[in-house]
């Protein structure tokens, strides 16, 4: 059965592991005749959330605009959301954080987006995989708040410079991970 996946990335690197991890997933998501709908938040002007709880007021989601005014309807229409970024110092990075955040405005403007399959794709420097707990378990967290289902999780400790990640089998885990949708 054919899916709508949102894809949001929050790595500037275009040639980074993360990025080359995200590819092999959409490439393979593809073949599977799922389609994927891509965000590269640090592309994009996405803000903060306010928390002014005035969401969808104005018949968008943010009523600060921006440019999660795009992303928020691919969501909504989604059967699947899948985060891919590097571990910035132990955490998410600021690219993408704006677009975590601003997941509230569904909250607050009662909109149903329970019931989605949700997927991480992370990779960081340090060979500690629990490094990765900063972006992995406030997104566990995230999908359970919205009643997502988590369905997989591809982590990959020990890459830094570009192309690391081909020493590694991250790219196959990300493919594999389309099997899960």
């Amino acid at each position: 059965m054919s899916k709508k996946i949102v894809v949001i990335t929050g790595s500037p690197r275009k040639s980074g592991n993360s990025f080359a991890m995200t590819e092999a997933f959409i490439t393979a998501a593809e073949a599977k005749g799922h389609t994927v709908t891509r965000f590269d938040t640090s592309d994009m002007d996405m803000g903060f959330c306010h928390a002014c709880n005035t969401c969808y007021s104005t018949g968008e989601a943010c009523t600060f605009g921006g440019d999660f005014n795009k992303m928020a309807p691919a969501i909504l229409e989604a059967d699947g959301v899948v985060f891919s970024m590097p571990v910035y110092w132990y955490s998410i990075p600021a690219q993408i954080k704006g677009a975590i955040d601003k997941l509230y405005t569904f909250m607050v403007g009662g909109k149903g987006i329970a019931g989605k399959d949700c997927a991480i794709i992370t990779c960081c420097e340090e060979a500690d995989p629990a490094v990765m707990d900063g972006v992995r378990v406030p997104l566990e967290r995230t999908a359970a708040l919205c009643k997502w289902n988590m369905v997989g999780e591809v982590c990959v400790p020990g890459v830094l410079n570009e192309g690391d990640i081909e020493k590694t089998d991250g790219c196959a885990q990300a493919a594999a991970l389309a099997d899960k949708f």
